[in-house]
């Protein structure tokens, strides 16, 4: 039964305590978006300077302010150090960081989307569909790039779409049902797992090598080509994610209740599948299956800030990219000088999280 306090007429709603508290919930926090800006550029650095040669602070400091307009600084680095810096460190951190991002915002974008703390970007079949398409590149060298896509982009991106329309064709209309398109998702990905290993069982060891090292995550990069790929992506379809974060909240309450404020939910749905599933097909054609991102992240931005999609989507692209940058500078110097799968170190840390928040749901009763 709803109850309402009278109000004295002189007085403001922002001067009531409640009102202030609700607000502050559903904004995003100037200390909570300073916090994540500072901690990737912190990253960031820290990813430049680490490595097999390492480089100074202060010269990359340097080095980076002089490519602004209108700087002009006296870098401490030698020829050398710089081509290191901007052709290896700089596009591999930036990779990362977008990776990161998109995955972050996808997986915000889902567990949001299908009422589920525990959805991912690889669900409706995305991984296993951009799987399969790697295999058939790297395994049988099929030439499929178009534009600034390679091969291996190209048919993973096309792996992952195709898989995203056939669990929409076999769940026809589920955009208006969550649980159906997600089943839907579950059977694409068995029948798109299963294709990809009977296609590995048909390559030889050295192709299977290399497949299975695509398959693992990676951010091996050579200059700015995969960051000029996935870079549009990410800016107009986490644009997307962004207008429609509002939207998000709304349909948290039930399909009844957003028509009653005047949402449609079965567009809006259809709206942030297509757009988080592009993001996720995108990222994947760059760097491989990177499980745990798009798990982790949401969450760990859920507990420490606010439960409203208009905070944790914009902090999950920041965070994302921290994070996944964090993760590669681990991959590239843990084994020194052999390198780790991307991959293995996200699910390392995401599957432990992933009990964590299975036994915590439990206790809450969830």
């Amino acid at each position: 039964m709803l109850t309402t306090t009278a109000r004295s007429p002189h007085r403001d709603d922002a001067d009531d305590p409640v009102q202030r508290a609700a607000a502050r919930a559903f904004s995003l926090s100037g200390s909570a978006l300073a916090g994540a800006l500072v901690m990737l550029v912190a990253v960031g650095l820290f990813s430049a300077t680490t490595g097999a040669a390492g480089l100074p602070i202060g010269g990359v400091v340097t080095t980076l302010l002089d490519a602004l307009p209108l700087l002009r600084l006296d870098s401490a680095l030698t020829t050398q150090q710089q081509a290191i810096l901007w052709q290896i460190r700089l596009p591999r951190m930036v990779l990362g960081m977008l990776v990161g991002a998109a995955l972050g915002m996808a997986g915000a974008a889902f567990q949001g989307v299908f009422r589920n703390p525990l959805a991912d970007p690889y669900l409706l079949g995305v991984s296993a569909g951009a799987g399969f398409g790697a295999v058939l590149a790297l395994g049988f060298g099929l030439d499929l790039g178009w534009g600034p896509f390679g091969a291996v982009p190209a048919a993973a991106f096309l792996g992952a779409l195709v898989a995203v329309l056939a669990s929409a064709s076999v769940a026809r209309g589920a955009f208006g049902s969550p649980a159906t398109l997600l089943l839907s998702g579950v059977a694409m990905a068995a029948l798109f797992s299963a294709a990809q290993t009977y296609a590995l069982q048909k390559l030889d060891e050295t192709r299977a090598r290399e497949v299975l090292s695509w398959l693992f995550g990676r951010l091996a990069t050579s200059g700015w080509d995969q960051v000029l790929i996935l870079g549009p992506y990410v800016v107009l379809c986490g644009g997307v994610l962004l207008l429609h974060r509002r939207h998000l909240d709304v349909l948290r309450v039930g399909d009844d209740e957003a028509r009653a404020l005047g949402l449609n939910p079965t567009r809006s749905r259809l709206v942030v599948i297509t757009a988080a599933t592009l993001l996720t097909a995108a990222a994947v054609s760059v760097s491989g299956l990177i499980a745990f991102v798009g798990l982790v992240v949401p969450h760990v931005v859920r507990m420490l800030t606010s439960h409203s999609y208009r905070v944790i989507l914009p902090l999950s692209a920041l965070v994302g990219g921290a994070f996944l940058a964090a993760v590669d500078v681990g991959a590239r110097t843990v084994v020194a000088p052999s390198e780790l799968p991307v991959g293995v170190i996200t699910a390392l840390v995401g599957a432990p999280f992933f009990a964590f928040v299975l036994r915590r749901g439990r206790k809450a009763g969830i």
